[in-house]
């Protein structure tokens, strides 16, 4: 039985494809699938059920699963334990972002990649739920997401902004002369938002689920940008930071009260499990890092 044959289980377990956990593991599918198969041969029991468009566990393989994930748990514990001995900061770093921002994550990459030019760095973006699993699962070391109402409690949050959500309108809209308005009066009017899984739009629909009533979301769009652009033109009303909302000229802002909302955006890393020394200095340098 080797190391890698139980990485590719669990990674084919964790994915329930093989494509996808090839690519995790950057191995040629078939060679995944080979080092498997010899896994269960060795085993004497199928892990996996292949009879269905989505890769899943047999019952054997949920028992093997949790002892596969300490073993190589046990091994990563192992290698930790000597590099910090030896003070050797080495190895890889994958850090997530959501889509748009404006810290100067470059800035806090290329002055770590400065001190610690042995260590590889990988960026991904996505959404911030999505980059919330990739921590939870390993697959990530460290990602900047936007702040929920409940933060998750598996990871620490370093908090790096903060701002009220905003509604921000056309100069031609009826509520452009208004300077706030109410939760409730966004009900039934059209909204531009960013999609699900973003922390703007988690706080509003929870505020409106809260209020007693599910928002009109007329337009959805990964970029603040689109949204303002989108609200200009008269189309609805863009949910927004305040303070981006309040830098273009041709929107009218007005803050959302009773509840007042707001949001941010945090630098994230697991509470708790194995972490690399390369991880941990990135994460050090984070925190004192400004934007």
């Amino acid at each position: 039985m080797e190391l890698r044959q139980l990485e590719y289980f669990v990674t084919v377990a964790e994915e329930g494809n093989f494509t996808r956990a090839a690519e995790r593991v950057h191995v040629a599918q078939p060679g995944v699938s080979a080092q498997i198969r010899r896994l269960e041969r060795e085993l004497g029991q199928e892990l996996l059920d292949r009879s269905a468009r989505t890769v899943r566990l047999t019952e054997v393989g949920a028992a093997v699963l949790p002892y596969a994930r300490a073993a190589l748990a046990a091994v990563a514990g192992a290698r930790l334990a000597v590099d910090e001995l030896t003070g050797l900061i080495r190895g890889h770093v994958a850090v997530g972002m959501v889509t748009s921002h404006d810290i100067d994550l470059p800035g806090l990459l290329a002055d770590y990649h400065r001190d610690h030019p042995g260590v590889e760095i990988t960026l991904t973006e996505g959404n911030s739920d999505d980059l919330a699993d990739g921590l939870r699962q390993g697959t990530l070391d460290a990602a900047i997401i936007a702040l929920g109402a409940t933060p998750p409690p598996e990871l620490e949050l370093h908090v790096v902004t903060e701002d009220a959500i905003a509604a921000a309108v056309s100069p031609g809209d009826e509520l452009a002369a208004r300077e706030t308005i109410p939760l409730t009066g966004l009900r039934g009017r059209p909204l531009i938002s960013l999609p699900p899984g973003t922390g703007i739009r988690s706080r509003l629909d929870e505020a409106c689920a809260a209020a007693g009533f599910t928002p009109h979301i007329a337009f959805e769009a990964s970029a603040p940008g689109m949204l303002a652009r989108l609200a200009a033109r008269g189309l609805g009303v863009a949910i927004l930071p305040a303070q981006f909302a309040r830098s273009h000229a041709d929107l009218r802002t007005l803050t959302i009260v009773r509840p007042a909302l707001r949001g941010g955006l945090a630098f994230a890393w697991r509470r708790e499990g194995p972490v690399s020394p390369a991880a941990r200095a990135l994460i050090d340098r984070a925190r004192r890092h400004r934007r």
